[in-house]
C-alpha cells in the first residue's frame, strides 16, 4: 500500500484540495481530504492522443522509458510506419514489444497501407487485413484515414475498411488537411471522428462545430499549437493534445507536459488544459487508463506545480516508473525485423538529363516550409551542366531523390528549396509513408554517397561531406534503432547538428526531409515513382518548358 500526499487535482469537479491518495494492488483505494503542508500536485497521467512511436526511432519499450519521465502514462499509437514496411507482422511486433512494459500503449489498425498507389511500399493491408486487425482486442481503433479522396469518391475498398471499424464498434481517426465545406461534412458522415491536421483556427472551428474531435499537434516538424490553442477555452471537451511524430532528441526534453505548460502560460484554465491532456483521450478511445478516481488504475503523476508541470514521480498501475527525471523501466531483448532489398547505386543514376538549347530552362521545385508538412510548388530557373540539371547552393535549389528500397529501380529525382546545404548530402530511410530512401545534396556524387551509406546499413539517417560520414543505423524495419533512448537521442542530436553545420537553417532537417515523400499532404512531393502534385493527386514533370 502506498500513500501519496499533495494537492489533489480533481479535473471533473474543477477543484484542487489538500489530501492523500491511497494506492493498493495497482488501484486507487482511497482519496481523502486532509490538511498538510505538502505543496506538490497529484493528477492523472498525460496521454499522447496520436503518435507514431516509430518516429521516435525507438521501439515501444524504449519510447516508454523516456515518456514516463515527462508524466506520460499512455499513448494512442498508429503503427502505420512499420506497417508500410512489414505489414501486419510489423503491427504485431509493436504490440508484442509494448506489452513488455507497464506503459499503456493503445495501438490502432493502419488504414492506409500503402498510403497511396503512387508509391512503392513493402506491404499491403487491404480490407480483409483490417478485418483481421479489428477483431484483435489489442487494436483499439482504425487509425488515420489519410485517403480522404477515397472517402469523398466512395472508393469501395476504403468504405469497407470503415465498415469493419464500425462493425467492431471502434473509433475511426481522421486525416483531412485543409478539407472543409461539403467535403468535410461527407468525411465526417462516413464515421470519421478526429483530425490532427488542421492548418488554421477557422478550419479547426468548422470541424469542431460539425462534431469532430480536434487534436492540437506539436511534433518535431509539424506544429499547429499556435494556430489552434485559442479554440480550447470554448471547445475543451472535444480537444486533445498529440505529438504525431517526435524525434528522440525532442522526446528526451519534453512531451505532453510541455503543451500543458504552454497552454497555461497563455492564460488557459488549467482544468480545461488537463481535460484535453488527460481525460478526453480516455473517453474517446475507451482506454483502460485511470483518472484518479477511487477504483481506477493508479495511473497518476506528481508535479512540482501547475505552471511548468515538472514531473517528480510517475505511477502506472501503482508502480513507480519514474522519479525526478530518472526512468525505472528496463530495456527488454527483441528480434530485429527488416525489409531492405536494393543494391548500391551509381552516380550516373542521379542525373537529370536535358537536351534543351533554351537560354532559360524552368523547373518545378518543392519548397519546404518550416514547421509544416505542406509544401509549395514554385517555378525556378534550372542550373544546367553538361546536359545534367544540378544543384545550385547559391539559390538553394538542391537536387533530391527518392530511392525504392524494396526493389532495384531507377531513383526518382526532383529539386527542393529551403534545406540550405552548402556542402555534402543528408539521407534517411525514414521517408513517410513508404519509408523508401530520401536524400538531398549539393551534388550527384554526394547524394550517391549518402544513399549508399543507408543501403550498406540497411536503414538509418546519415550526413556525408567530402571529409566526413556520419550515420545513425536503424536496423529495425529501417526506421527504428535497437539501442536505448539516451544513446539514440544523443546520436541523432549530433547528426542533426552536423546537418545544420553543413548549412541547413531548418529546425529539424531530418524530420522535414522525412515528409518530402508524403504524397497525401500537398502541394508538391516526390515518391519513388516520380514528382507528385498533391492537390491534383497525379504525377507531374520536373521540367516545365523543355
Amino acid at each position: 500500500m502506498k500513500i501519496l500526499q499533495g494537492q489533489i487535482v480533481d479535473i471533473k469537479n474543477k477543484r484542487i484540495f489538500s489530501g492523500e491518495v491511497t494506492i493498493s494492488k495497482g488501484k486507487i483505494f482511497n482519496i481523502e481530504e486532509k490538511a498538510h503542508n505538502v505543496n506538490q500536485y497529484i493528477l492523472p497521467g498525460f496521454i499522447d492522443a496520436h503518435i507514431h512511436i516509430e518516429s521516435s526511432m525507438l521501439v515501444p519499450t524504449e519510447f516508454a522509458k523516456i515518456a514516463v519521465t515527462h508524466g506520460t502514462v499512455a499513448t494512442v499509437s498508429d503503427p502505420h510506419e512499420i506497417a508500410n514496411v512489414l505489414g501486419i507482422e510489423g503491427v504485431n511486433f509493436m504490440i508484442d514489444n509494448g506489452k513488455q512494459t507497464p506503459f499503456k500503449f493503445n495501438f490502432g489498425a493502419p488504414s492506409c497501407v500503402p498510403a497511396t498507389s503512387f508509391e512503392s511500399a513493402g506491404a499491403v493491408i487491404d480490407a480483409d487485413g483490417i478485418k483481421e486487425l479489428m477483431a484483435n482486442p489489442e487494436i483499439k481503433y482504425l487509425a488515420e484515414m489519410m485517403n480522404y479522396p477515397g472517402v469523398l469518391f466512395d472508393d469501395p475498398e476504403v468504405l469497407q475498411k470503415l465498415e469493419w471499424a464500425k462493425h467492431y464498434k471502434k473509433p475511426i481517426d481522421g486525416h483531412a488537411p485543409g478539407v472543409v465545406g461539403e467535403d468535410i461534412t461527407k468525411y465526417i458522415n462516413a464515421g470519421i471522428s478526429t483530425d490532427h491536421e488542421c492548418f488554421t483556427y477557422e478550419e479547426g472551428l468548422e470541424k469542431l462545430q460539425k462534431g469532430m474531435k480536434i487534436l492540437i499537434r506539436e511534433g518535431s516538424a509539424a506544429k499547429n499549437f499556435e494556430a489552434l490553442i485559442d479554440l480550447l477555452p470554448q471547445h475543451y471537451e472535444n480537444m486533445m493534445f498529440c505529438s504525431d511524430d517526435k524525434h528522440p532528441d525532442d522526446l528526451i526534453v519534453n512531451h505532453i507536459n510541455r503543451l500543458c505548460a504552454r497552454a497555461v502560460a497563455k492564460g488557459m484554465d488549467v482544468f480545461k488544459v488537463l481535460q484535453a491532456a488527460c481525460v478526453n483521450p480516455i473517453a474517446h478511445y475507451n482506454l483502460e487508463v485511470g483518472l484518479l478516481h477511487v477504483g481506477d488504475a493508479a495511473d497518476c503523476i506528481i508535479v512540482k506545480d501547475l505552471i511548468n508541470f515538472e514531473v517528480m514521480k510517475t505511477f502506472i498501475d501503482g508502480e513507480l516508473v519514474s522519479e525526478n527525471g530518472v526512468s525505472k523501466l528496463k530495456s527488454v531483448p527483441f528480434k530485429n525485423l527488416n525489409n531492405f532489398n536494393t543494391n548500391k547505386k551509381q552516380v550516373s543514376d542521379f542525373r537529370v538529363a536535358s537536351s534543351s538549347t533554351s537560354d532559360i530552362l524552368n523547373i518545378r521545385v518543392i519548397e519546404a516550409l518550416e514547421g509544416q508538412l505542406v509544401t509549395n510548388e514554385i517555378i525556378k530557373e534550372a542550373t544546367l551542366h553538361n546536359g545534367n540539371l544540378v544543384s545550385n547552393i547559391e539559390t538553394d535549389i538542391l537536387k533530391m531523390t527518392v530511392v525504392n528500397r524494396y526493389n532495384n529501380d531507377q531513383p526518382a529525382m526532383a529539386f527542393i528549396k529551403s534545406f540550405g546545404l552548402q556542402e555534402g548530402a543528408i539521407a534517411s530511410s525514414v521517408g513517410h509513408d513508404s519509408h523508401n530512401i530520401i536524400a538531398v545534396g549539393v551534388s550527384d556524387e554526394m547524394i550517391c554517397k549518402a544513399v549508399n551509406l543507408i543501403i550498406e546499413n540497411k536503414g538509418g539517417i546519415c550526413a556525408v561531406t567530402a571529409f566526413e560520414d556520419k550515420i545513425v543505423p536503424l536496423p529495425v524495419a529501417g526506421i527504428m534503432s535497437d539501442q536505448d533512448g539516451d544513446t539514440i537521442g544523443k546520436a541523432y542530436a549530433a547528426l542533426d547538428n552536423m546537418a545544420k553545420q553543413m548549412g541547413s537553417p531548418l529546425n529539424a532537417p531530418y524530420m522535414t526531409l522525412s515528409f518530402m515523400a508524403l504524397l497525401v499532404i500537398p502541394s508538391l512531393k516526390l515518391s519513388d515513382k516520380g514528382l507528385f502534385n498533391g492537390k491534383d493527386f497525379k504525377f507531374t514533370d520536373v521540367i516545365v518548358n523543355e
